[in-house]
């Protein structure tokens, strides 16, 4: 296999009539819709179990209409706009942060591309479209995304929803990073940007197994992308009242609540089709049924697939604290970076090397004697780090003064508190109001010496 991109045969797309691509893109809108209705619905179920909670249980049987009375709720609540806001963009904001979020589901492949269905007599693929590049146009609609959090932070005309704005950008900056390098691993090993070809080319082992590294970065970088918990800083309810949608109600907070949940959607059905074989069936049902992966069965597969992503995210909220925002920033772009681009070259030099027709060994050898190489260059520079620390006089704690901003401040690292007197005790005060003999701890001489004085 090549390291340059495959000549993807995509002849079967782009001759839908007009209708036909209607009505799949209808079917791709109502397919989120469905799935976040009733994400929100099993979220609340779950966490509520792990809480030893009830839960849901009103609104239709077994409360599975509770996502939909909460929908209807918001609508019916008063729409207010702030009077310091700028209305065009304030207004504008929720619509440029939940559009993009349905945009990439057009290019994820719901069955295989070569087995066509019929609908209404028409003979169709079960995608709504594939590109070349249809990677780097996931990427692209991704980004966009996070300029209706930032616009909707700046145009409320208040401090906490431009804090939440600007933590969800430097957020975004640091994990697209690692995403990006994830996703070239991808590339390197399957030779294409279409995602029908991803999915075509893991028919033998999925790149979970292959790429495990890169599955491992891309779980980390999508909840950050997304803003969940541990990472949803841009609404921190404990420092930002509520971050960018503080000052937003009725429909458009619900449009924000209901990107975040498109968006959860979106990047599980891209992590299914990169590294968890797409549609194709799980490996024992493959094994002894011809059918699996034929006719609408395909659909099956990838539903149940994106449906425990999204517990995985659920699982994550239900047990994880918040993190603090400094390690936040520090994973993004002190492990994930490093991390992802360490191991894009490590794949690209396995690839290049399978390329040359290299055996299987002498990659293990030359690939094995490259990562102890740099093991020992590590402990070899980290050894004469730490002899020149010691070598070095401790320097002396500077001062430390809480109050030289006004307003009392935590020290930062190095820095120590004054110390804090004693407060006498009751019998030290009552024998000090007596006038019997007073205590040094506040250095003071004792009775005897203060009447000789």
């Amino acid at each position: 296999m090549s390291l340059y991109l495959a000549a993807e045969d995509l002849s079967m797309f782009g001759r839908d009539p007009w209708w036909l691509v209607v009505v799949k893109a209808v079917f791709c809108f109502a397919f989120l819709m469905l799935t976040v209705l009733f994400s929100i619905v099993w979220e609340r179920k779950v966490v509520a179990w792990m809480q030893l909670r009830v839960g849901p249980n009103r609104h239709g049987p077994w409360g599975m209409l509770q996502s939909l009375a909460d929908g209807v709720k918001l609508m019916l609540k008063e729409d207010l706009i702030v009077k310091r806001a700028d209305k065009v963009v304030y207004v504008l904001a929720p619509v440029v942060a939940a559009i993009p979020a349905f945009m990439a589901i057009a290019v994820i492949p719901f069955g295989p591309a070569g087995n066509e269905i019929s609908i209404f007599g028409q003979r169709t693929t079960m995608q709504l479209t594939d590109l070349p590049i249809a990677m780097l146009y996931i990427l692209a609609v991704a980004s966009i995304g996070i300029y209706g959090i930032v616009l909707a932070g700046w145009s409320s005309g208040s401090t906490y929803p431009l804090l939440g704005g600007l933590r969800s950008c430097a957020q975004m900056i640091s994990y697209e990073i690692a995403m990006g390098a994830a996703f070239a691993s991808v590339f390197l090993y399957s030779g294409s940007m279409s995602t029908s070809t991803i999915v075509e080319q893991q028919q033998d082992r999925w790149y979970i197994l292959l790429l495990p590294v890169s599955f491992i970065l891309y779980i980390v970088t999508m909840v950050g992308e997304t803003n969940r918990a541990p990472f949803d800083m841009p609404e921190s309810e404990g420092d930002l009242v509520g971050g960018f949608n503080t000052e937003y109600s009725s429909i458009k907070f619900a449009l924000f609540m209901l990107a975040e949940y498109v968006n959860m959607v979106t990047v599980s059905a891209v992590a299914t089709t990169l590294f968890l074989g797409g549609w194709r069936a799980p490996w024992p049902v493959s094994t002894f049924w011809e059918g699996a992966n034929h006719g609408w069965w395909p659909m099956l597969w990838f539903v149940v697939k994106v449906q425990l992503l999204l517990f995985f995210f659920i699982w994550l909220r239900g047990t994880l604290p918040r993190v603090r925002y400094d390690q936040l920033m520090k994973l993004g772009w002190k492990v994930l970076i490093p991390v992802s681009v360490t191991w894009l070259m490590l794949v690209a030099t396995v690839r290049t090397l399978r390329n040359e027709n290299y055996d299987f060994a002498d990659i293990a050898l030359y690939v094995g004697g490259g990562v102890l190489a740099l093991l020992l260059l590590s402990f070899v520079a980290d050894m004469f780090r730490d002899r020149g620390k010691d070598e070095q006089a401790p320097a002396e704690p500077a001062g430390f003064d809480p109050m030289a901003g006004g307003f009392p401040v935590p020290p930062l690292p190095g820095q120590e508190l004054p110390p804090v007197p004693r407060r006498a005790s009751r019998r030290e005060r009552e024998l000090i109001v007596s006038g019997g003999p007073d205590t040094q701890s506040d250095g003071s001489l004792d009775g005897k010496e203060a009447s000789d004085g």
